[in-house]
């Protein structure tokens, strides 16, 4: 089983030292620590297990450290920042690990822009030694690169030369959107394989700063003050510990404090549970602070990410996730509202940031999504979110025969009108309403309101509203349909309708990079006998299928 759970003191890979409102996080990878057997992570090189780390790291300098307003990406060895993803565990690795592996180092990419964007903690790379591959993409994830002028420390994406495949990592579309390297530039630094060093890499705008050696550590400290000028984050706040997660593994469940998962291998399902909050939320920030991560929302989130995860990579032959709640919507909004009041305040910010990521994740997961909306659920506010991330959702109707809980409904907050917007910039109610944008307007003069089955369905919230007497049987035959289709083409169907509307820098990330690493890693020109993968290191040059398709 892969584990997403660590903490610094399990850390193999990195480091995080903390100065005031400065930390260094060093990438330092240990050669034997891999996830798998059968290849070394020589030259700072990574699998799933460096990223599971950093992911990790990222997440307590937000909520450890609301000190810290500058994050310094560095290497700890000598003449190299990183050698990207490693290549033995390319080849080897079994296609879906590859796949998933690629989206999760993607979201975590994505969590460090989203720091610099939303939280006041700017990342910035200070490169001294070959940048390569993913390792360069690693620095264009952060904000500001600078690179060490000492003749031989260079930055490039060498994988269409030398691997015939794509840079798994955002690098193409980030070198194009977000450090707006001219195209034909572009196309000549993504074709070599030496990469570009010194001054031309200031020119071409791969990098913002390149200074000598005798320089380097004064430059670094430099931006690092300017930055941390430039933040919002609170001097002297103590953060919060971010404790291992309450979880109990079976044969077919793991089981949460807030999230239960039941996993059906026979029908290719699994039921995701989240509980809502028993108690009110706290009367101030102070006391939403002492309470740490047992607090409810924070609590929730760490656990439905880390049961999300679980899913994609332990077990990739349950096709369809259905989701379920249960308590009182009431306490939901109660809380939604609470974090609104608050979100000035650092931690209740993060949540909110957290909650935005964590849905993201769903949106991102390649499984049919259903949610059912039965009588005692809470699907309001924040956890209705998850209704509008699924493909589909049934509501129930009215009492059910012998069923004392409460009637299904749906309520809103102000967390479902632009909190938590999906990857393509816009709410999931804009979205769902794209060609009917007056209907989200009309949707939020119910805000506050219990709505039913009836009422939801009327407003278009929910895909099918039934009543007793149909709603066991319509949502067998959807379960029992979904499970008989193609995974693959149900993968490129949800993927293509869960994204309507504009394009962002990370739809095309995500879109485009997903869409054709899943065939660029299955052709035998990189992963055959005499692909490039197999072959790399081997002295031996891959024999290619020439033909275009």
């Amino acid at each position: 089983m892969i584990d997403f759970q660590t903490d610094p003191s399990r850390y193999r890979h990195w480091r995080i030292e903390t100065d005031g409102a400065v930390a260094n996080l060093i990438m330092d990878v240990d050669e034997k620590g891999g996830l798998f057997e059968g290849y070394e992570l020589k030259l700072n090189s990574y699998d799933l297990s460096v990223d599971i780390e950093l992911a990790d790291a990222i997440q307590r300098l937000r909520f450890e450290h609301p000190e810290v307003k500058v994050v310094v990406l560095r290497s700890g060895k000598e003449k190299v920042f990183c050698a990207g993803a490693n290549i033995r565990m390319l080849a080897g690795a079994a296609h879906s690990h590859k796949v998933n592996f690629c989206k999760f180092t993607n979201e975590t990419r994505n969590s460090m822009e989203d720091a610099s964007n939303h939280s006041g903690q700017f990342y910035i790379s200070a490169v001294n030694g070959a940048c390569a591959g993913g390792g360069y993409e690693l620095a264009l994830s952060t904000e500001y690169i600078i690179l060490t002028d000492d003749g031989s420390s260079s930055v490039a994406l060498p994988e269409v030369p030398l691997l015939a495949v794509l840079p798994g990592t955002g690098g193409l579309t980030r070198v194009t959107d977000k450090r707006k390297v001219r195209r034909d530039l572009a196309d000549v630094f993504c074709s070599i394989e030496e990469g570009i060093k010194g001054r031309k890499a200031v020119d071409w705008r791969l990098v913002d700063e390149t200074v000598p050696n005798s320089r380097f550590e004064e430059t670094v400290a430099a931006k690092t003050g300017a930055l941390a000028k430039t933040s919002d984050r609170p001097d002297g706040a103590s953060g919060i510990e971010l404790g291992p997660l309450s979880r109990t593994l079976s044969d077919d469940a793991v089981t949460y404090s807030t999230v239960q998962i039941e996993l059906d291998r026979t029908a290719g399902l699994a039921t995701v549970t989240i509980k809502g909050p028993e108690d009110s939320p706290p009367a101030s920030a102070e006391e939403m602070t002492s309470q740490g991560d047992t607090f409810w929302p924070l609590r929730a989130a760490r656990e439905l990410d880390d049961a999300i995860l679980h899913l994609r990579l332990n077990e990739m032959e349950l096709g369809v996730i259905q989701f379920k709640t249960v308590g009182e919507g009431t306490k939901v909004v109660a809380y939604d509202d609470f974090l609104e009041s608050e979100s000035s305040h650092w931690l209740a910010r993060e949540i909110l940031l957290y909650w935005r990521r964590v849905l993201k994740r769903v949106d991102m997961t390649s499984r049919s999504l259903v949610a059912l909306i039965e009588p005692g659920s809470c699907f309001a506010g924040t956890l209705a979110e998850l209704a509008w991330a699924c493909d589909r959702s049934y509501m129930a109707i009215g009492a059910f025969e012998g069923d004392n809980r409460p009637e299904a409904s749906l309520q809103l907050s102000a967390a479902n009108f632009g909190r938590h917007p999906m990857s393509n910039g816009l709410s999931r109610l804009e979205t769902r309403f794209l060609g009917e944008p007056g209907k989200v307007t009309q949707i939020q003069e119910r805000l506050g309101d219990t709505l039913s089955g009836e009422e939801a369905d009327e407003l278009g919230l929910v895909t099918f509203a039934y009543d007793d007497i149909d709603w066991e049987d319509e949502v067998r035959i959807f379960l029992e349909e979904r499970a008989s289709f193609s995974p693959d083409a149900m993968t490129g169907m949800e993927a293509n309708l869960r994204f309507a509307g504009p394009e962002t820098m990370e739809t095309r990330i995500f879109g485009r990079l997903t869409a054709w690493q899943n065939w660029i890693f299955q052709r035998p020109n990189a992963v055959g006998e005499d692909g490039a993968l197999r072959r790399y290191g081997s002295g031996q040059k891959a024999d290619y299928n020439m033909e275009r398709v």
